[in-house]
C-alpha cells in the first residue's frame, strides 16, 4: 500500500477557487492511478475525479465537470486538484486514493482503491 498525506484544504466563498494536493509515499506513485472522493458527514462517499498512471487520461463526476481539474506530478510522488467557481455543495471532506492494481485505469468505483489518505476539510461559504 500507499501512504497519502492531503492538504490545502479550508474555508473560501463561494466562486472562489482552492488547490487540493495529496503527496505518496510507501510505493512507486508513476505506476498507478489516482483519484478524489469526497464524502459530507451522513452522507456517501462520492467520486470527484481520477486520473490514468500516465496523466494522459482523466475522469470527472458531472457535477464538477468543467470547474475541477486533476493533476499529477510523477516526478513528486503528488497529485492535484485545482477546483474553480466552488458552490456551496462543494464542501465536504476530500480525500485522496490509490488504484489496487498497478497500470491499471479506474474510475468512480470505490474498490478498485486500496489506499486513501486522512482527508483535507472543504469548506464553502455564501
Amino acid at each position: 500500500q500507499v501512504q497519502l498525506v492531503e492538504s490545502g484544504g479550508g474555508l473560501v466563498q463561494a466562486g472562489g477557487s482552492l488547490r487540493l494536493s495529496c503527496a505518496a509515499s510507501g510505493r512507486t506513485f508513476s505506476s498507478y492511478a489516482m483519484g478524489w472522493f469526497r464524502q459530507v458527514p451522513g452522507k456517501e462517499r462520492e467520486f470527484v475525479a481520477a486520473i490514468s498512471w500516465s496523466g494522459s487520461t482523466t475522469y470527472y463526476a458531472d457535477n464538477v465537470k468543467g470547474r475541477f481539474t486533476i493533476s499529477r506530478d510523477n516526478a513528486k510522488n503528488t497529485v492535484y486538484l485545482q477546483m474553480n467557481s466552488l458552490k456551496l455543495e462543494d464542501t465536504a471532506i476530500y480525500h485522496c486514493a490509490a488504484a489496487r492494481t498497478q497500470y491499471a485505469m479506474v474510475r468512480d468505483y470505490s474498490g478498485n482503491y486500496n489506499s486513501w489518505g486522512q482527508g483535507t476539510q472543504v469548506t464553502v461559504s455564501s
